[in-house]
């Protein structure tokens, strides 16, 4: 819904238009006045000095930081070089024809001629290239580079197009474009590429606080002293920020004791407050205050919605007259306000005395506002504060936001949101809003009841709204069968998603990317439990294209890595090496915690890690892994089969088998994964070889082989048993049916060569047995893969011995069958079973803080448990480690990899 209009007849703009036909506000190209109490702060204003001589510098930090003032004073006071346009970003900028309309005209008005040749966007929405490529040309012609100040930049946040097209100005302008960005948040920029060569000063927040010198000087502007330990406790307290120290120090000054009233300094209800409420809101008119009191609930605010909340109309006029008073109201830009935060906590507190009752009416009245102008995430709040939930759930259902809930910068503060919605909030939506919170818990029974329940109430018509309703139905029921492993589930909820989504219109789809990232993301990884790779392949492919904002990161980098697992399966280490390695790189660049980040990607490296015989390597992957998505029944599985191989790599076989005994089906309500049935036989299958239990191994393959029919790894593993068990005949009836030239990858390759080269060794032909390793080892070097030539035992070795020109060209392959027998740990003899059963995810948690020398009361403090609950995990930890005690405990599970 368009935002209303500010008032009635308009005379005919004068001056330069956006191409949406508003005139050009100069404002925006004016460099904020810096006041009279500014502080010089040498050490940042060296930075800028430094930074403008490269291309890129960003000072960024959170509201109230002093960054626009820093900035401003820096060129006020002549620090700039050159000349300097400056440009304060508005929301609407994140149309690229309005950004580059202001970028254009604050160059001209700083120094860069207008020629026609560079012209000016014709549409709000688009600008044309060849105009960016014109710009480009024009600056890189200078002699000396002008300098764009980009302030607030944290304005644009939807339009990565902006910043691609901001970057490729500045990467073509040569020397003579400097961008100088202010932003609370880090801009859309390739940081990483400007920062590897060393081309960006960062001015961060940490940079901007104040430290207790400059507290002190900015006290001494102010005509206020305090001791060094009141000029250090208010530094403390404020954390150096800027604005909250202003405001301490403003209050202060009316203070006949200024260090007792800054050390008793407390919003809302404190000598603050009363100084606050006495010298602006009771300076104000009646109606001011009224407004000021009123719209203290919002964190931005509007002269529409402060119209809506006051019954008036002369909103527009009273928020001008504040900021131009400097009265703690400050403009945002788009005709938006926002009070400070400190005066709206006191405001709040006020409104409560002297208004008992009117809040919750004021938030519903918001909440209805914000929905109708289209400003969904910011009216939820409101409606919640309002107990107005059944309104909110359904307009958010059917925005359709549902995906919000799942993944995204904003999922864990709409989580909380919803949390507070009572049980009494009937509907559809409401019980779909229960059910995506259940299920993105992994709350399965109680996400299935809340979606059941939805689904028998949902309408028939072929409404828009009634479409959103059934698209959010699908998108869980896909997740639900992700959660259950069910591949045959999620392809019929994805069918049912697509039917809804032709019913929606095209415009609320393209608001929530998320939609079809999330929709195709589970489709992908259900697929994949189930062993459907190739159907996988494409939905996961899909998926990591749907989007690259940051809303979908996550779901990107989870997507590349079951990409990576996708290519490993198919004996390919090198492309799942690189799938993975884009995983992590989108999970740093995005800024995901470790917790958020998919440890399938961390899991395919230590896989490659170990093919590759970089055990060190593998163990810190794993390491990562476990700190990652760790109730994803495949991270759980991965992580104990690689841990066991690794173990295996390092000769403890009795530990290995001890780590994969146990691994089954996650839970009854999840369907098995029968490639990784298949990687566990062939996990146990190798341990017990190891032990020289060659007709165990043997047994233990051909359940695998007979289950499925088993893959090549599997079928090259029962002939290695086969032969060790003396076996022939039944290795050369396995060995008919390893596939020969079908495309597998080198890893696959390798060992089915080596199987052959076993059999021609076991039948005494040498030269057979040569050319196949030989063959073996040319698939093998370009991949570096030296774990399969170390799984092959004596025979190779014996081989080797009489065939010295293997090892000839081979360097790469280190120790092992080519040299020297590779170390291993030593024996286990003697060592009582120390895991009957598979830890679980909570007591791996209690295991590790364990190991930092936690208390049983700290544990339950950090995992927020009971301690009955946390002694109930130690004691379910003791008996699955064979220990009775913390030191033993600890000390076994690193012997086992555990920690």
């Amino acid at each position: 819904m368009p935002l209303p209009a500010s008032g009635g007849h308009r005379d005919p703009p004068a001056g330069p238009l956006a191409p949406n036909g508003d005139p050009l506000l100069a404002a925006r190209f004016t460099v904020p006045t810096p006041p009279r109490t500014c502080l010089r702060r040498p050490r940042l204003t060296e930075r800028l000095e430094q930074g403008v001589e490269g291309p890129l510098t960003l000072v960024n930090g959170p509201a109230g930081a002093g960054k626009t003032l820093l900035v401003a004073d820096w060129i006020t006071a002549g620090g700039a070089p050159g000349r300097t346009a400056w440009l304060t970003v508005a929301a609407d900028d994140n149309a690229p024809g309005v950004f580059w309309t202001y970028a254009l005209e604050a160059l001209r008005r700083h120094g860069l001629e207008a020629p026609e040749d560079i012209g000016s966007p014709a549409r709000p929405g688009e600008v044309d290239h060849s105009l960016l490529t014109r710009l480009a040309a024009r600056l890189s012609r200078r002699t000396q580079p002008l300098i764009l100040v980009l302030d607030e930049f944290d304005r644009i946040v939807t339009s990565t197009e902006v910043a691609e097209q901001l970057q490729f100005v500045l990467r073509h302008a040569g020397g003579g474009l400097r961008l100088l960005i202010i932003s609370r948040t880090e801009p859309l920029l390739p940081l990483h590429r400007y920062r590897a060569a060393g081309e960006v000063t960062d001015i961060r927040g940490a940079d901007l606080a104040l430290g207790p010198r400059e507290t002190a000087a900015l006290l001494d502007r102010h005509g206020l002293r305090l001791s060094d330990a009141g000029t250090r406790a208010l530094t403390e307290r404020t954390r150096g920020w800027a604005a909250g120290l202003r405001l301490c120090i403003l209050a202060a000054q009316g203070a006949e004791d200024p260090e007792t009233f800054l050390k008793d300094f407390e919003a809302g209800r404190s000598t603050l407050a009363d100084f606050l409420l006495a010298e602006v809101l009771d300076t104000q008119p009646a109606e001011t205050q009224d407004l000021l009191l009123r719209t203290s609930i919002l964190e931005q605010i509007h002269p529409g919605l402060a119209g809506a909340l006051t019954g008036r109309d002369d909103a527009e006029r009273i928020l001008a007259d504040l900021q131009r008073a400097n009265a703690f109201v400050e403009s945002i830009g788009g005709a938006w306000y926002r009070l400070h935060p400190l005066f709206a906590e006191i405001l709040r507190v006020h409104l409560r005395v002297r208004h008992p009752g009117l809040e919750p009416e004021l938030h519903r009245r918001a909440g209805r506002w914000l929905c109708e102008a289209g400003l969904l995430t910011e009216a939820l709040p409101h409606a919640a504060a309002a107990g107005d939930w059944e309104p909110a759930t359904t307009r958010f259902i059917a925005e359709p936001a549902i995906g919000r809930l799942l993944t995204g910068l904003d999922a864990e503060r709409l989580d909380a949101l919803f949390s507070r919605m009572p049980p009494d909030a009937r509907g559809p939506a409401a019980d779909l809003v229960r059910a995506a919170r259940a299920l993105a818990s992994h709350d399965l029974d109680r996400g299935l009841g809340h979606l059941y329940r939805a689904e028998r109430h949902l309408p028939a018509d072929d409404a828009p709204d009634s479409a959103a309703l059934r698209l959010s139905c699908a998108l869980l029921r896909v997740l639900a069968a992700r959660t259950t492993g069910s591949a045959d589930l999620a392809e019929a909820a994805a069918r049912d998603a697509e039917t809804a989504r032709r019913a929606l219109p095209a415009d609320r789809l393209a608001r929530h990317p998320e939609l079809s990232a999330l929709l195709l993301s589970d489709l992908g990884s259900a697929q994949l439990w189930a062993g459907r790779l190739e159907a996988a392949r494409s939905a996961l492919s899909a998926a990591a294209l749907v989007d690259d904002g940051p809303q979908t990161a996550h779901l990107r980098q989870e997507c590349l890595g079951g990409l990576a697992l996708i290519d490993f399966l198919h004996g390919r280490p090198g492309h799942a090496e690189t799938h993975a390695g884009e995983a992590v790189a989108e999970a740093e660049r995005a800024g995901l915690p470790p917790a958020a980040r998919a440890g399938v990607a961390e899991l395919v490296l230590a896989a490659v890690a170990i093919e590759r015989d970089d055990l060190a390597a593998a163990r810190t992957h794993l390491d990562h892994a476990a700190a990652a998505a760790p109730r994803e029944p495949l991270v759980t599985a991965g992580l104990a089969l690689l841990r066991s191989r690794l173990l295996l790599a390092r000769g403890r076989s009795r530990a290995a088998l001890r780590l994969v005994a146990g691994l089954g089906p996650p839970s009854a309500t999840v369907e098995p994964s029968p490639w990784l049935q298949e990687r566990v036989a062939l996990a146990m299958a190798a341990a017990h070889l190891a032990e020289g239990r060659a007709e165990v191994a043997s047994r233990v393959l051909e359940g695998a082989l007979g289950e499925r029919g088993g893959g090549a790894e599997t079928l090259v593993a029962a002939v290695r048993a086969h032969l060790a068990a003396g076996d022939d005949e039944a290795a050369q009836l396995l060995l008919a049916r390893l596939p020969v030239g079908r495309g597998e990858g080198p890893g696959i390759t390798v060992r089915v060569l080596l199987a052959r080269a076993q059999a021609a060794d076991a039948r005494g032909d040498d030269a057979e047995a040569h050319r196949l390793v030989a063959r073996a080892l040319a698939v093998a070097r370009p991949e570096r893969l030296r774990r399969p030539f170390l799984e092959c035992g004596t025979w190779l070795r014996r081989l080797a011995r009489r065939r010295t020109a293997l090892a000839q060209g081979h360097d790469w392959l280190g120790a092992g069958p080519m040299g020297p027998a590779p170390v291993r740990d030593a024996p286990e003899d003697g060592v009582p079973a120390p895991v009957t059963e598979a830890l679980s995810e909570r007591e791996h948690e209690v295991l590790q803080r364990l190991a930092q020398l936690m208390s049983t009361e700290e544990i339950a403090a950090d995992l927020y448990l009971s301690v009955n609950t946390v002694k109930t995990h130690l004691k379910s930890l003791y008996r699955k480690l064979a220990v009775t005690r913390r030191s033993e405990a600890v000390r076994r599970a690193r012997e086992l990899d555990l920690l």
